[in-house]
Parts: C-alpha cells; sequence; structure tokens
C-alpha cells in the first residue's frame, strides 16, 4: 500500500505559530532552572528555610503529573484552548508567584505554575504532531529539544542577573509579557482541526492514580535519606503507597473507555523501547548534570555566573547535535541511528565526566561537556518523534505525553538518587581525609550550601577537601555513564518503522470544522 503524498506544511504559514510553542516550552523548561541562583535571595526576604527544597519541588511534581492529563485532553477536545489554558495556569502562577508574601504562599503558587508548565510541555510537541507529518517532523523537534539545553544554561544566568540588578520577583514576573506573546499568536494564527465532543468520558480516577503514584515515588526518592532515614516509616509507607496506586491506575487503565495512557500503545515495539529509553536519559541526563555546576564551582574555583558560561560548550553540543540530527531524519527519513549514535556518545561523555579532577583544565572539562551535549542532543529530540510515529493519529498526545512524563520522572527520580549516591561517598571521601575532624565543625550539607566557605578554608583543609569533592562526583558520573550505557543498549533492540509522510485525520472532523493554517 503506498504512503500517502507529503503534506510538509508551509513554512512561512508555520513560522510564527512554531515560534510561539517554541516560546511556550522555554517558559516552562526556564522555570525548572531560573529559581536556583534565586532561592537564597528569596530565602532572605521570606524567610521558612525548611520549605526551601519545595520550592523546586512542587514545581517539578505538578508539572510532571499533570503531562499525561494535557496528553489525553488534548486528544479528545483538541489542542488550541488546552494549550492556552495551560498559559494562562503558568501565568497566573507565575504572577502570583512574585507577589508571594510567604514562603508557604510561594510554594503553593509554584504549583499552580507547574500545572500550567506541563500543559506547555506536552501541548507544544503534541500540536507539531498535528500540523507537521512524521516524515518532516525531525527538523521541528531537533529545535524543541534545543529549547532544554538553552533553559538549562540560560535560566541560571538570568536569575543571578535579575536577583542582581532588579528583585528575585522578576524571576516570575518575567514571564508575563513572553507568555502574552505565545497566548496571542496562537490565538489569531493557530488553527487545527476540530474535534468531535460527543462520547469522551474524562478517565480522572486513572489520572489521580498516576499522579498519586508518581507523587509517591517522586518524594520517596527526595526524602529518602535526607529529611527521613530509608527504613522511617514515612519512606516505607511512601513505597508501598505508590506501588498500590500504581497498581491500581493499571487496573484502571485496563477498564476505562478513555484511559488516560491507553495500555494498547505499549503493545508497539518502538513506542516500548522508547519510554524505556526516555526514563533511562533522564535518569542519567538531569541526575548526573546537576553535579557539573558544583564541581565547576567548588573544585574549579569559579562563581555561579562563570560556571554557567562555563557549561556553554555543553550547551553549543546539543544545540547543534538536536538541530543537525532533525534535519537529518527529515532527509533520510530513517531515525533509528541517531538514538543509537546519541546513547553511545552520552556514554562516553559521562565517563569523560568521571575523569575530572582538581588537576583538570577547563579546555579539557569544555571538551567533556561538548561531547556529553553531542551526546543527549543526538538521542533526545528523537524520542518523543518515534512514539508519535507509532501511536495511531487519535492518539498522538497521549504517545507524546507519555514519552515527556517517563523523561520528567526519570529524571526527578533520577536527581535524588545521584544526591543520595553524592552525599554518602562524599561523607565517606571526607572522614577518610579528615578522620580526627579537621573540618571544625563544618559538615557537608553546610558545605555544599556554601561554595564561598570552602574558599575560606586554610590550605591544609582545603586541597585535601577539594581531592574529596572531586572522588565523590567521579562516582556519581560512573553511575551516570552506566546508566546511559543502559540506554544504548535498549537503542539497540528499537525497530525502524517508516515515518508516516502523509498527515492522517486526528479525528472525525464536524462540517464546520476550522481550516487548516498550514494547508
Amino acid at each position: 500500500m503506498s504512503e500517502p503524498a507529503s503534506t510538509t506544511p508551509d513554512t512561512r504559514a508555520l513560522l510564527p505559530v512554531f515560534g510561539a510553542l517554541m516560546l511556550g516550552m522555554l517558559l516552562a523548561a526556564l522555570d525548572q532552572t531560573i529559581v536556583s541562583t534565586a532561592l537564597p535571595t528569596i530565602v532572605g526576604d521570606l524567610g521558612g528555610v525548611n520549605h526551601l527544597s519545595w520550592v523546586v519541588t512542587s514545581y517539578l511534581l505538578a508539572s510532571t503529573t499533570s503531562t499525561p492529563l494535557y496528553g489525553k485532553l488534548g486528544d479528545m477536545y483538541g489542542r488550541k484552548k488546552l494549550f492556552q489554558i495551560a498559559i494562562v495556569i503558568f501565568l497566573a502562577g507565575s504572577a502570583l508567584s512574585g507577589a508571594s508574601q510567604s514562603m508557604t504562599e510561594l510554594v503553593l503558587f509554584r504549583g499552580l505554575q507547574g500545572l500550567g508548565a506541563g500543559g506547555l510541555m506536552v501541548g507544544a510537541q503534541a500540536i507539531i504532531g498535528d500540523l507537521v507529518p512524521p516524515r518532516d517532523r525531525g527538523r521541528y523537534m531537533g529545535l524543541i529539544g534545543s529549547v532544554f539545553a538553552f533553559a538549562s544554561v540560560v535560566g541560571p544566568l538570568l536569575g543571578g542577573f535579575f536577583v542582581d540588578t532588579l528583585s528575585w520577583r522578576w524571576v516570575f514576573y518575567v514571564n508575563l509579557p513572553l507568555g502574552a506573546v505565545a497566548l496571542v499568536v496562537t490565538a489569531t494564527r493557530l488553527r487545527l482541526p476540530a474535534r468531535e465532543r460527543s462520547h469522551h468520558r474524562v478517565d480522572y480516577l486513572g489520572a489521580a492514580l498516576l499522579a498519586g503514584g508518581a507523587t509517591a515515588l517522586i518524594l520517596l526518592t527526595t526524602w529518602g535519606g535526607n529529611e527521613y532515614a530509608w527504613d522511617s516509616a514515612t519512606i516505607i509507607g511512601l513505597g508501598i503507597a505508590g506501588v498500590l496506586m500504581l497498581g491500581a491506575f493499571l487496573l484502571q487503565e485496563r477498564r476505562a473507555a478513555e484511559p488516560v495512557i491507553p495500555l494498547r500503545l505499549f503493545r508497539s515495539g518502538p513506542f516500548s523501547v522508547t519510554n524505556g529509553v526516555a526514563f533511562l536519559v533522564g535518569l542519567a541526563m538531569f541526575g548526573a548534570l546537576t553535579f557539573l555546576p558544583l564541581f565547576l564551582q567548588i573544585v574549579d574555583g569559579a562563581s555561579p555566573t562563570g560556571s554557567g558560561l562555563l557549561m556553554l560548550p555543553l550547551m553549543g553540543g546539543l544545540l547543534t547535535a538536536s538541530i543537525v540530527s532533525g534535519r537529518l531524519i527529515t532527509r533520510m527519513g530513517r531515525y533509528k541511528v541517531f538514538p543509537v549514535v546519541g546513547a553511545a556518545t552520552m556514554t562516553l561523555g559521562m565517563f569523560l565526566l568521571s575523569l575530572l579532577d582538581v588537576d583538570t583544565t577547563r579546555v579539557q572539562s569544555s571538551l567533556y561537556m561538548l561531547v556529553i551535549g553531542i551526546g543527549i542532543g543526538t538521542v533526545m529530540p528523537v524520542l518523543v518523534l518515534v512514539a508519535q510515529n507509532s501511536a495511531p493519529p487519535r492518539d498522538i498526545g497521549a504517545a507524546t505525553s507519555t514519552a515527556t512524563f517517563f523523561r520528567s520522572i526519570g529524571g526527578s527520580v533520577g536527581v535524588a538518587v545521584f544526591g543520595a549516591i553524592f552525599a554518602a561517598r562524599l561523607t565517606d571521601e571526607i572522614a577518610k581525609v579528615f578522620p580526627g575532624g579537621g573540618l571544625r565543625g563544618l559538615d557537608s550539607h553546610s558545605l555544599l550550601g556554601s561554595p564561598e566557605a570552602i574558599k575560606r578554608l586554610p590550605n591544609a583543609v582545603h586541597e585535601p577537601l577539594l581531592h574529596a569533592f572531586s572522588n565523590a562526583l567521579h562516582t556519581v558520573f560512573i553511575w551516570g555513564a552506566f546508566l546511559s550505557a543502559l540506554a544504548f543498549l535498549l537503542t539497540l533492540a528499537l525497530k525502524e518503522v517508516p515515518l508516516r509522510t502523509g498527515a492522517a485525520p486526528v479525528a472525525p472532523e464536524p462540517q464546520a470544522a476550522e481550516p487548516v493554517a498550514t494547508t
């Protein structure tokens, strides 16, 4: 059976819409990183240091757990209005976060921001899936993938700039004009096929069970070994609750008329493999790379702003690889080679990062970061494309949100697990170097929170301490290499399925359907 003719969209018509979609993605990705450099100032202004971690955690939890529901609702009722609703929720959360008068308010409003961010991430990629056939989608997915690299480096720099020149509140207020632009452009220029609204029942129970199970898992890995001992009643209770809710979620999805994550999608080998790779890559990437700024600030002696600039090779490699691999996929019509090569390169990059020590030059560390950036940029954008190509058109949103969900869960778990590994190894290394308590009462947690305090220590303490940090980070990156190697082995099982060249109808269209802007 021959492929339908290619329905490549008019690039000029799509350009402003695609720009608005990328802007929405940038807002969601940026708010994962921009807050980090402002946190000390926020605590100094609002107090509530015991709620500090929740400023980040509440955003990640809300954005991660809301993605599956956004994907399914988009499949059922259309993505345009849902994307606009997500923008409004995100902007409301941003305005309220900037106006917060206490840490409790900020944590709650950051959660509201996260609810909007989940829709921005899924909606942008799923809308591209509606507008562009898989055969031509690679170039756009490559550009969208590069947004995360840009946000990871620019976020901390921008946060530091606002804190130094204006106020920490502008970390949130900056979203308002950018989000308004995205809202206006999508309202005036985006046209998608209308969807039949009858005979739909939203699986709210399934969404609640999935959100509850994922939240329990993330809290378990975040709190375990930090807030609570691993064998404490709280951690054990979270583990039991998470398993029970996720088990109930699977049972619910088998019987639901409109499941949040249709289990039939996993009958496709490429879809299952892709989500496994997304989880492992998220686990390794977010988990290990969180500690690169720590190396640059503590071992290399860079300032917070300087550490962001020193990570530009990573961003450059990721940006270039994302764009180039996306264009090559569109030109070749084949994709398997890219996750295979990308995961292999990512494994090599993680191993090179494990070689970082006190004697590593900045040229060497820049080359290592360039390699890891190329690896991530080659593998990441392909995952959503393969998930979308493996799903029937009516499930594009669910497929997109599932791939995003697995990557986000991997990242959330990775940050927590790698943090526990690093803290345990650092404690052991410090005990080896200073068996008699040479740190004069400073523990590993206080040192991690104050790189400047380390620089002020006497040389007799400072130099051995840098070696302790370097050795602890070595373990983190070795684990990152191991997980990346697992992802590489999994990509070998990925089956090459021809990319569709025609845009199939996304749903039965009523007679009053809106015209599609791209034809």
